[in-house]
């Protein structure tokens, strides 16, 4: 390894899923100083090796744990020796897929929501984008993209209630350290959002230059193809195009109940007005043409959640195969 492998520095990109955040990493990426690849998702299982809950692997993860925290306990700086190697580990990932072309390099992995705390701690010279979207948006946009029209919500509950409580705390501490910003002013036509990004970071900016942002091309088969392919240009996206798909009572009563779980304090700190969502979701033509089928749905979701039936799925699949089945812990 020679000294370019350590000279990197990570920007973060925290966001839930189908709130733009991989059109905010095409538009970082535009610089010529930053580098990025589709969704890396390194930390994930790097940093889930110190948790106890949250995976489940035939290795037995929770006697794992304990092999860990005791090898932990072995090291000279105990446990933030062994997070400290893999802060390097991953800046020197960082920089290889960066081939020394750039200072900065951009995660961008939704999921890295539930780690943004401790990715906060690991990175003392990094920097943190807090990317955040009406509610309301991110769940049409999840209806439309991925459920084709129906009611899948249950399948991101994980990402809608864990990862917004935990990026709204991580927003919380890191202070200063933070660039908040909202997608619905980063698509907007004036370019402040925009540029306070790139100042937050410490590049110049160029709103020219951003908007060549659709010539960014993005390999792996994670990240937002659906948005790649539509996104051409900023100011693209009618911001009020969720209300078309949230029109079934049954929609309308979930989002009513999603808003007032996420709470005034929490709307405040990612930029929304609870009473003005609350009226704007209210205002929306009823249509019921699709509520049983979003009550069954819906029913359903207790079932996959509890079940999770892809676990027997997988059982079976290897069973099939003349595998011998082992539990899971």
């Amino acid at each position: 390894m020679n000294d370019a492998d350590n000279f990197i520095t990570p920007i973060f990109i925290f966001s839930l899923p189908r709130s733009g955040s991989t059109l905010t990493q095409r538009i970082l990426a535009t610089h010529p100083g930053v580098a990025t690849a589709s969704e890396p998702w390194i930390l994930l299982p790097l940093l889930y090796s110190c948790k106890r809950d949250g995976l489940y692997a035939e290795y037995g993860h929770r006697v794992a744990l304990k092999a860990i925290e005791d090898f932990c306990e072995s090291l000279p700086g105990g446990p933030s020796d062994y997070l400290g190697e893999i802060g390097e580990l991953a800046l020197r990932l960082y920089a290889r897929s960066a081939k020394g072309k750039a200072r900065f390099f951009v995660d961008k992995t939704p999921r890295y929501h539930v780690i943004s705390a401790e990715i906060l701690r690991l990175f003392p010279d990094g920097k943190f984008v807090f990317l955040w979207r009406n509610p309301l948006a991110i769940i049409s946009s999840i209806v439309e993209t991925w459920g084709k029209g129906r009611w899948n919500i249950y399948e991101f509950d994980f990402d809608l209630f864990d990862g917004l409580a935990a990026l709204v705390e991580a927003c919380r501490v890191a202070g200063d350290r933070a660039c908040s910003v909202q997608f619905e002013d980063i698509i907007g036509e004036g370019s402040e959002a925009r540029q306070r990004l790139f100042s937050h970071i410490g590049l110049e900016f160029e709103d020219a230059r951003t908007a060549e942002f659709s010539s960014i091309q993005l390999a792996g088969r994670m990240g937002d193809h659906t948005g790649i392919g539509i996104y051409f240009a900023l100011s693209e996206e009618p911001l009020d195009k969720w209300k078309e798909s949230l029109g079934s009572p049954i929609r309308k009563m979930w989002c009513r109940r999603y808003l007032r779980w996420i709470g005034e304090d929490r709307l405040r700190i990612m930029g929304y007005d609870a009473r003005i969502l609350l009226g704007e979701l209210d205002s929306i033509p009823t249509r019921p043409a699709t509520m049983i089928s979003d009550l069954a749905r819906m029913l359903f979701g207790l079932l996959v959640r509890a079940c999770e039936p892809w676990i027997v799925r997988d059982k079976l699949i290897r069973l099939s195969r003349g595998k011998r089945l082992h539990a899971h812990s």
